[in-house]
């Protein structure tokens, strides 16, 4: 069996290397990703951690591709899914130039329909956590602001 993918897409006014920066680097994801830095040295085959603000791991994978400025690929854990899966979630970047302009898509591929929780829940499940990161992204590389702060 395998599973559903999250796809979402928007347009980015930088550069590819502004935004593979903004994907690649801690200090970045920091700022948008809501304290969660981002650690890797993005080599194929190298772990990546997701490490909140205490310090502790919450988010890992390991890296399936990496071509600076155009894709990026990685398996997706999450620390407190119990899940048992036939295959791990992926994450897949894809970054596309328009002129002036970057074209961003995220595939979150593999996921299966018990990783969508209700929204009452709040930031949970993909339908709302990798919008508010994405349009977080957006703002920073746009404006140097990030969006307000929302519950987590």
């Amino acid at each position: 069996m395998t599973g559903t993918t999250f796809v979402y897409v928007t347009y980015i006014a930088t550069t590819p290397e502004k935004l593979w920066e903004a994907l690649t680097s801690g200090d970045f994801t920091k700022k948008y990703w809501f304290g969660h830095e981002v650690q890797s040295d993005w080599a194929e085959g190298s772990t990546v951690n997701y490490v909140d603000k205490n310090g502790n791991v919450v988010d890992y994978g390991t890296v399936l591709k990496s071509e600076p400025y155009r894709l990026l690929s990685f398996t997706f854990n999450w620390l407190e899914d119990k899940t048992v899966r036939e295959r791990t979630p992926r994450v897949i970047f894809e970054l596309q130039p328009m002129e002036s302009t970057v074209k961003l898509t995220l595939k979150h591929e593999d996921l299966l329909p018990t990783d969508y929780r209700d929204e009452s829940e709040g930031f949970y499940g993909y339908n709302n956590g990798w919008p508010a990161i994405l349009s977080n992204l957006k703002s920073l590389l746009e404006t140097g602001r990030t969006l307000p702060p929302i519950a987590v």
